[in-house]
């Protein structure tokens, strides 16, 4: 019986497979390969695998439909392989389910820190029942509309205390500004994403002291990841 993190690899280019086996492989993983989203998904089912990378796009099955696939089924994280400049396809991917992104071509360093990350993320902040979280610098109670960061209360307005408690239940992932429009104004809002950059705006000011943001991070184009730690 071994207790390695098992991670799943799906694209259909073997030389990309084979780089990934071997960079996972020798940082301490058991790796599985496929080579479309159809054998992705079956593996998926039949291994149970801790973390999923898949490319976005493939024939018969593209990752996007990967992705939606197995989000209907599990929480297990998904990173998505991307192609430089194709923005719109990860906004796709991370709307069906995906929870981040690496654009190709891959930086080992940067998937395997990702590939970090993603396994260390604290399933309870899914759960959108959750009336408090305590997690990294953050306490929040949504029923006493409290937020405390690293010893110190923080006032909020109603619209920054639903994004920040949106976030934190995602921590880790990469929001896309479409899903935090609709999760924070509703269908109307998908017009107006500027609400959304001086909301943000506004919830950094008050969270975080620092010139730099620490907490929520930027993904250009893309949407926004709270580092609960405020350590990208």
């Amino acid at each position: 019986m071994t207790d390695k993190k098992r991670i799943l690899v799906v694209d259909d280019e073997p030389q990309i497979t084979r780089v990934l086996r071997t960079a996972l492989t020798g940082s301490g993983y058991e790796v599985r390969t496929a080579d479309d989203g159809h054998s992705g998904l079956r593996s998926a089912r039949e291994w149970l695998p801790n973390l999923v990378i898949t490319d976005v796009s493939m024939p018969n099955m593209t990752g996007i439909e990967l992705c939606r696939q197995l989000r209907a089924e599990s929480t297990l994280p998904i990173i998505v392989l991307s192609v430089k400049g194709e923005e719109k396809t990860k906004v796709e991917a991370l709307d069906a389910g995906a929870d981040d992104y690496v654009t190709k071509p891959i930086g080992m360093d940067e998937l395997l820190a990702r590939v970090r990350r993603n396994l260390a993320r604290r399933q309870p902040t899914e759960d959108a029942s959750q009336r408090t979280i305590a997690i990294g610098d953050f306490t929040i109670d949504a029923d006493a509309f409290q937020v405390v960061v690293r010893n110190r209360e923080i006032r909020l307005t109603p619209k920054e205390f639903e994004l920040l408690l949106y976030l934190a239940r995602h921590a880790g992932r990469v929001v896309t500004h479409r899903t935090l429009l609709l999760a924070i104004w509703g269908p109307n809002s998908l017009e107006q994403p500027e609400h959304l950059r001086v909301l943000v705006g506004q919830l950094r000011k008050k969270i975080d002291a620092t010139d730099t943001p620490r907490y929520i991070i930027t993904e250009p184009w893309v949407g926004y990841r709270f580092e609960p730690t405020g350590e990208a």
